[in-house]
């Protein structure tokens, strides 16, 4: 049924996403140059690894020393406001209509966090990965770790079609607010090391 929805709402709002999705592409070729596209091997249902797209929102730039810049460096003007309209998680739809990741669900992060979560954090690979989820919509990078992860097991426990359209409408509200994009002080979420509760 989940799988069913969500091919069901890609497809009845393709008229609205597929044009916005041509002006992007073309805006961040113009922009950044390049590539269009960002992809990244990110963990999916029982943590197996799955290459994610999203639209270019940073630089290559380097050091001296041939090193990625920091994010916040790294970051352009117009890679921020593609950000603040999560439009940069629009290439993540071809994630769902393959089946690696579903509308709602927990954030596909890193593969080098899989190591460091306990067993409690784990349960969030039990589901696929979501374009958004209970922790978007509850905080999304203003929030620390411990409370996102504990927000993913909840919706792991509690998940049902009625949450995800729940999920689905708070999320579109969010965007339209541009609520909760960057964490306090950073340009993006700053990495995640380990809990204190490991178990």
């Amino acid at each position: 049924m989940k799988r069913l929805f969500d091919l069901a709402v890609i497809i009845a709002f393709a008229p609205l996403w597929m044009p916005v999705f041509l002006i992007v592409a073309i805006l961040v070729r113009v922009k950044l140059g390049g590539a269009v596209f960002f992809t990244q091997v990110r963990p999916g249902l029982d943590a197996k690894p799955f290459k994610m797209v999203k639209f270019r929102t940073m630089t290559d730039a380097r050091d001296e020393h041939g090193n990625l810049l920091p994010d916040a460096q790294r970051l352009t003007e117009f890679g921020k406001k593609l950000r603040a309209s999560s439009l940069d998680e629009l290439p993540e739809l071809w994630n769902v209509i393959k089946g690696d990741m579903s509308l709602i669900g927990p954030r596909p992060l890193l593969m080098d966090y899989v190591a460091l979560y306990s067993k409690e954090q784990a349960r969030r690979h039990q589901v696929r990965p979501g374009v958004s989820g209970w922790a978007q919509v509850n905080g999304r990078n203003a929030i620390s770790w411990e409370e996102k992860f504990k927000l993913d097991v909840w919706y792991v426990e509690n998940q049902s079609l009625l949450l995800d359209i729940k999920i689905l409408g708070m999320t579109l509200q969010k965007v339209a607010k541009r609520d909760d994009i960057n964490a306090i002080d950073d340009a993006t979420m700053p990495v995640f090391r380990g809990s204190h509760e490991q178990n």
